[in-house]
């Protein structure tokens, strides 16, 4: 199993960032274009059971996704994880802090990437785009909330965990 973590700090109230990530609308912004995101099928706002469907492209091979939001703390965090997608396991807990002014925003991504006895090899390719993906969402959410920083010069900016 593979872990990747992000974390930063931005303007705004913790409300109000959680409002933004509650739109699923909203992660056509932050997802890098060369992904050709579109989203398929989703409410208009997130809940604890809310399906959502949605395609892309990696590398020209088309990529249909379905994730489920399994936990839901407003204003604090929720979690969502794929029932159906490129990943043998893929859950993505997000994690609102608030600072003062500031938000910290912190992602936690436990992956595990198909592939068999290949999936090492799998995993090297695999990780270089998610770090990219993740930097892309970052600099879009500072670009968005008016302010990046890290959240501490040593919160993991990403780290792989050795499979179990």
């Amino acid at each position: 199993m593979s872990v990747l973590e992000r974390a930063q700090r931005v303007s705004g109230t913790v409300d109000d960032v959680f409002a933004f990530f509650s739109d699923p609308r909203n992660l056509a912004m932050i997802t890098p274009p060369w992904l050709h995101f579109r989203i398929e099928a989703a409410p208009r706002e997130l809940e604890r059971g809310t399906l959502i469907r949605y395609r892309l492209r990696v590398k020209r091979v088309p990529v249909r996704w379905l994730t489920e939001i399994v936990d839901w703390r407003p204003p604090r965090s929720f979690t969502d994880v794929q029932l159906a997608g490129p990943y043998r396991v893929w859950e993505h807990t997000h994690r609102l802090t608030p600072c003062g002014e500031e938000t910290e925003i912190y992602d936690h991504v436990r992956y595990h990437v198909r592939g068999g006895l290949l999936e090492p090899l799998v995993d090297r390719v695999v990780r270089p785009m998610l770090d990219e993906i993740f930097d892309y969402r970052e600099q879009r959410i500072a670009e968005l909330f008016g302010r990046s920083a890290r959240a501490a010069d040593s919160a993991p900016r990403s780290m792989t965990v050795a499979r179990r």
